[in-house]
């Protein structure tokens, strides 16, 4: 099993604080790697949210080629963070050259273009990139987003966080999603990592997605760009998170009635049994099989967590206004938000989904059983 943790507070946050929960839930995670996702950014970041940010891992080659190519596209630096790392590699860790993280002028031209047609091209940019370093082995680009950071290395959460200095005032956030990767199904793989990202839209699992296959098939024939990939079987968690509610024009609570759609016995009781039957069986090749816990965040900076039928991965929610945090276990929420009431502490069942909208005043728990507010 894997181990998840995120935070959305009002404040800014460290990311160690992801970081120090994890590593309370360490016995649940093997130590093979770290993801990062970083949102609502702080610091240096604050005044430049509309920047496009490439974040990845580059040799000295690389980043030469990265500037030709952003240059040549008509990209300028706006900000950059490059973090070189000690001489002396962390046990367990590749040796790399430059962690980058740079936040970029648009092009001459680019303000007149549909919104919807910028963030195409920079889902384009970013698969392009990713495809320049697979073939030369001198990039890994993990996004290419306003607003967003992401980093992702093998080796102990901890210990990769002391040695790239995860602590440093730039990489302050108010939302921050961590995983811990147990190795369990596939060789090690930085784009295999959680949290996965496409068009402002993260999740992160822990479990396994037997139904893999059949559901990667049917995004792919949808003709999205960016439902590529697939290093892991659980990034299509976040492909159909956007597919629900980017593509179809549907809400996040119609997202757990794709991956988990109720029995026929229940639809014929829901008041909007109709409408999810036609969606049970138009999207059924989307339909999960677990067991699966999913955290995820949306474009306007709400965090949720669901579960599948099978609720065999541990999932747990509570903190205070203001402060929320989503963990695998509860010691990590303990370590996070020690002066919570922990009588609030809200653990999602099957039909469940738990929200923490962006104002991060309350926990919300909508029931696949409610009927469902759809739009017009």
């Amino acid at each position: 099993m894997c181990r998840l943790f995120a935070i959305t507070s009002k404040t800014p946050l460290s990311p160690m604080v992801a970081m120090e929960a994890m590593d309370i839930m360490r016995e649940g995670h093997d130590g093979s790697g770290v993801g990062l996702f970083l949102r609502d950014l702080s610091g240096p970041f604050e005044e430049m949210k509309d920047a496009p940010i490439l974040s990845g891992i580059f040799t000295d080659a690389g980043i030469k080629r990265l500037d030709r190519y952003m240059m040549d596209l008509g990209f300028m630096t706006k900000y950059k963070i490059s973090i070189k790392v000690p001489k002396t590699p962390l046990p367990g860790t590749p040796r790399r050259d430059r962690y980058l993280i740079r936040a970029y002028e648009y092009p001459e031209g680019w303000e007149a273009l549909p919104l919807s047609e910028v963030y195409d091209r920079l889902v384009r940019i970013r698969l392009q990139l990713r495809e320049m370093g697979e073939q030369e082995e001198d990039m890994i680009v993990f996004s290419f987003w306003p607003d967003v950071i992401m980093i992702k290395e093998i080796g102990d959460p901890m210990k990769v966080a002391r040695y790239l200095n995860f602590d440093r005032k730039e990489l302050y956030a108010r939302v921050i999603m961590a995983q811990g990767r147990q190795n369990t199904n596939y060789a090690i793989n930085l784009y295999a990592c959680h949290p996965f990202f496409i068009q402002g839209y993260a999740t992160m699992t822990n479990g396994e997605n037997t139904a893999f296959v059949p559901i990667r098939e049917y995004l792919r024939s949808r003709g999205v760009l960016g439902y590529t990939g697939y290093q892991s079987d659980s990034e299509v968690f976040t492909h159909i998170l956007h597919y629900t509610i980017r593509q179809l024009g549907l809400g996040l609570p119609v997202y757990k009635h794709v991956i988990t759609p109720l029995q026929d016995e229940a639809l014929e009781r829901h008041p909007d049994g109709a409408f999810l039957k036609q969606l049970k069986h138009s999207c059924r090749q989307l339909t999960i099989d677990g067991p699966n816990c999913v955290i995820g965040c949306l474009p306007d900076h709400s965090v949720f967590m669901v579960q599948d039928r099978k609720k065999l991965r541990p999932g747990v929610v509570g903190g205070k206004p203001g402060c929320w945090a989503f963990s695998s276990e509860i010691c990590g929420l303990d370590a996070a938000i020690p002066d919570r009431d922990k009588s609030k502490d809200f653990q999602p069942m099957h039909l469940d989904t738990t929200i923490v909208g962006p104002d991060r005043q309350e926990i919300s728990i909508c029931s696949q059983t409610d009927p469902l507010r759809l739009p017009h």
